[in-house]
């Protein structure tokens, strides 16, 4: 491939506004570009490592036995609603009409259109177990997409759904498909770490996801280096400090202005532990006020594990008005009457002696307050989010936290879609059955993205072997007819790996670009190579060069193909 023929040139200068570095890189590159907020285009460089990507997952399913199909991405909105998630998925999902008035949705995900798709193949537990997958474009409608392909409106995800006869198959499966993921991503060069997760609006019994430490990741994963231990932090468990103390009288203090918990915690010189934090999040009966101590946040998971409903919103200042609360200073100590709200506590407030409470009086908060003492709940619960130095539930160790950037995930699914869609099969002995069901995820944009950010170095990209776009980065400097007939020698001896940079520019630029599209091997062939028999090798990743005689170029090439990609 010329380079002078390949649309989608590098830029010179990277953007100063993106502050992501591996997103700039693939800008800058020539592999993205974008269409507008949340939306951005492959280019025929990005399409090549996506097809790379896309050949490295094909392999690791079908050993599984996978087989790929592809189902629409506009699906009616008649099986959300079978499936029972219509609402859960409020304003994400796009729906619209068509010119006959029925309904359809861009799908965010696809379990439904599987479970209707399985319907029309099997009906037997002959036919179980089997596993679909494909690669296929999801739509989001993000609140505050960002500006690359970590979190987009559209994307493209490799998605995968098995289908078995009992739960024991199912989880004897995910062992399975769990080393797979690892695998691909041991080839993409990117540690992960595999932590358990939420299943959210997915529904099923178990999730995980596979997680790379990364600067600019939004998710945090507690875990344990002593015993493996691994959770993201919004679901982990562990052993929180309480701090014991002597019981002292509450009284009420004038706190004005002190709405905020740093602003409390200023005003009485006091550490955030000394302090309880009351947040008043929506359920579908009423409200909720959730108390934690102030050195914590509220775990949205646990707390919607503990009510039975997936709670996501915080309650506005005015409906926290309407039920005559004052916004900065409700807490559950004397309640005004009539006042229709849950309370549930975590249980850090329910062990921390003489905390600082809101007194429900703008301006005012009580000081010493003590559960048991001062005021009661029913509901007492671990609803806080862990964090580092929390002792570990398993081996007492202290836990770290670890900001990282999900690339995959597995669900345990169970018979949650099959049985709302009733889709069953019959057994061995005639009766009807549910099947069971998992679902195995990898954003592709997402994942380029990440092997970029950690293959990188202050020049440009280092791609992997098996996910360079090219192999050879091929550079001729001279116009002697000795030159150019050897460069089309080595173009026509190593074919498509070959990236031939004949645009009229600068050896600079050239070599500049090299190391900026992060091809692995660069060739050089030059007058003052040629005289002696020789062109020059160099590597992206370390930089080292050497001299090659220009009859062994194939077999050099080959020695390097062989020792990366490990054939």
């Amino acid at each position: 491939m010329k380079y002078s023929m390949l649309f989608g040139k590098s830029s010179k200068f990277p953007s100063s506004k993106k502050k992501d570095k591996a997103w700039a890189l693939l800008v800058q590159g020539g592999y993205f570009r974008a269409l507008g907020k949340g939306l951005y285009s492959f280019l025929p460089l990005g399409m090549r490592v996506y097809n790379k990507l896309k050949n490295i997952i094909r392999y690791e399913l079908n050993a599984l036995g996978g087989e790929e199909v592809l189902v629409p991405v506009v699906n009616p909105y008649e099986l959300w609603k079978k499936s029972g998630r219509a609402n859960i998925i409020d304003d994400e999902m796009l729906r619209f009409e068509d010119r006959t008035g029925r309904q359809f949705v861009l799908s965010p995900t696809h379990e439904e259109a599987f479970v209707e798709l399985a319907r029309t193949a099997f009906y037997s537990y002959k036919d179980l177990p089997f596993f679909l997958y494909q690669f296929q474009t999801k739509f989001r409608d993000e609140e505050r997409p960002r500006a690359s392909l970590l979190r987009s409106k559209e994307f493209i995800m490799n998605d995968g759904y098995s289908f078995h006869k009992s739960y024991s198959d199912l989880n004897n499966f995910f062992p399975k498909i769990h080393a797979a993921y690892n695998n691909i991503f041991s080839i993409c060069n990117i540690d992960v770490i595999s932590a358990e997760s939420s299943v959210g609006f997915m529904g099923g019994s178990k999730a995980y996801e596979f997680l790379t430490p990364a600067e600019h990741g939004k998710d945090m994963v507690i875990s344990c280096p002593n015993c493996e231990y691994s959770a993201k932090k919004k679901l982990a468990v562990g052993v929180k400090e309480y701090y014991t103390d002597d019981i002292v009288f509450m009284t009420k203090i004038e706190t004005p202005g002190t709405v905020t918990m740093d602003k409390l915690a200023n005003f009485f010189e006091l550490p955030k532990r000394k302090l309880a934090k009351c947040v008043i999040f929506k359920m579908s009966k009423g409200l909720i006020m959730a108390v934690v101590r102030a050195d914590y946040e509220v775990s949205l998971h646990k707390l919607s594990e503990i009510m039975g409903e997936n709670i996501t919103k915080k309650a506005t200042k005015e409906e926290v008005e309407e039920i005559g609360l004052v916004p900065g200073y409700f807490s559950p100590i004397d309640l005004p009457k009539g006042t229709n709200i849950t309370v549930i506590i975590d249980d850090t407030i329910a062990n921390t002696p003489n905390l600082v409470f809101g007194a429900n009086q703008e301006g005012f908060s009580y000081v010493n307050a003590n559960y048991g003492v001062d005021f009661g709940c029913e509901l007492v619960y671990d609803i806080t989010e862990v964090q580092a130095n929390d002792l570990c539930f398993q081996c007492g160790t202290p836990l770290i936290e670890t900001q990282c950037l999900e690339v995959g995930n597995i669900f345990k699914l169970d018979d949650y879609y099959t049985k709302r869609m009733h889709l069953t099969f019959q057994d061995d002995e005639g009766h009807q059955k549910y099947p069971f069901m998992g679902s195995y995820g990898i954003g592709m944009g997402r994942l380029i993205q990440a092997v970029v950010d950690k293959n990188r170095d202050e020049k440009g990209i280092i791609w992997p072997w098996y996910l360079a776009p090219f192999k050879v980065y091929l550079i001729s400097i001279g116009k002697s007819k000795l030159v150019q007939d050897l460069t089309d020698s080595v173009q026509q001896a190593l074919g498509d790996v070959v990236l031939f940079d004949d645009r009229d520019e600068s050896v600079g630029v050239k070599f500049r670009d090299a190391e900026l599209l992060g091809i692995p091997i660069r060739i050089v062939v030059s007058k003052r190579y040629i005289e002696d028999g020789h062109v020059e090798f160099c590597t992206r990743k370390n930089r080292e060069k050497w001299l090659v005689d220009q009859n062994r170029i194939v077999e050099e090439y080959n020695a390097i193909k062989k020792r990366e990609s490990g054939t």
